[in-house]
């Protein structure tokens, strides 16, 4: 029998955290059963939008900073919830750094299945959107839609 694939998960807030490299060798240096995930808030956001799942109380809130160009500067999370909401969160402000809004605004779930590398299936799924959705509504904020 195949051993089933068992993420584990690392949460360090942001605060504890140096510039630099340290996230990165960090996360270098660990199996890749672990998913690292770094949450906190930032210090100026141009939007911030609170998200919650009213089905399991996953409540997340989404920090965005964007530059002049349209483009996300900086993202944080912060928030309480099942594994699979926090990871999504904290695997997307990874990847939406430096993206354009309307990049962003066209992401769906195909882009945070890929993002967290494990199914979820149906009764989950709004847990794992989660933050992609609550990043789309700060957006659409923002813009004033």
């Amino acid at each position: 029998l195949a051993a089933k694939f068992r993420p584990q998960l690392i949460c360090i807030a942001r605060e504890q955290i140096e510039e630099g490299d340290v996230v990165e060798q960090l996360r270098a240096s660990l199996p890749k059963t672990f998913i690292f995930m770094v949450s906190g808030t930032l210090d100026a956001p141009t939007v911030s939008r609170d998200g919650r799942n009213p089905n399991c109380g996953d409540q997340i809130t989404m920090q965005l900073q964007i530059d002049s160009a349209g483009t996300i500067a900086d993202v944080a999370f912060s928030g309480r919830g099942c594994a699979i909401s926090m990871a999504s969160a904290s695997l997307l402000t990874d990847e939406l750094r430096g993206k354009g809004l309307d990049a962003v605004r066209s992401l769906g779930t195909p882009y945070v299945m890929e993002l967290l590398g494990i199914t979820v299936g149906p009764a989950r799924i709004h847990c794992a959107l989660l933050g992609l959705e609550t990043t789309q509504k700060a957006i659409e904020e923002h813009l004033g839609r």
